[in-house]
């Protein structure tokens, strides 16, 4: 579900045009319709509309959800270097790599304490890779997160909905890197 109405703050630092722009090809070259692409990702059809045309600041977790219903990393939807925000979640983008079989995102993140979010499914195959600078990160799968320190690093398969959480009394301020096979 698209809350962007309760988010005081877009969830990227970007044009949105330009993101709808890349969304809608996306969606075209697949040959999905408006319609068929909003059911699969979870999305209001007004919320896709909008997000394509460039009327509607979304949620990082709507744009995790379009994203993986196109089986592309996040960043082939953004753009170059934004930030993004989350429910809890604040990342800048810091570098796409790419080679024949994967893409991985490398993004700098924080968590303010108290704050969790709850991310959706990313398409088969894709794992998470956090290393914590400070503070305690709780994040992995809904139902079985894992739970990281400074100086430690915790991995998942994100294909699943999964969750990240401040625990304690500082923010978490960690790298994270998504690796995304090409299918």
């Amino acid at each position: 579900m698209d809350s962007g109405a309760q988010s005081p703050r877009p969830a990227v630092d970007s044009s949105t045009s330009d993101i709808g722009r890349r969304i809608r090809s996306l969606r075209e070259e697949r040959g999905i319709s408006l319609s068929e692409l909003a059911r699969r990702a979870g999305v209001g059809k007004a919320t896709l509309s909008g997000l394509e045309n460039g009327t509607r600041n979304p949620t990082l977790e709507t744009l995790w959800a379009v994203t993986a219903q196109l089986g592309v990393p996040l960043a082939t939807a953004l753009g170059p270097g934004p930030v993004i925000r989350g429910t809890a979640v604040e990342g800048v983008l810091l570098q796409v790599f790419r080679d024949e079989a994967v893409t991985y995102e490398l993004y700098r993140l924080m968590i303010p304490v108290g704050a969790t979010q709850t991310s959706p499914a990313h398409h088969r195959g894709v794992t998470e890779h956090i290393t914590v600078f400070s503070g305690t990160l709780q994040a992995g799968p809904v139902g079985s997160p894992l739970l990281a320190g400074p100086g430690e690093h915790i991995t998942w398969s994100s294909d699943v909905p999964h969750t990240y959480a401040a625990i304690g009394d500082q923010d978490v301020h960690a790298s994270l890197l998504i690796r995304y096979p090409h299918h």
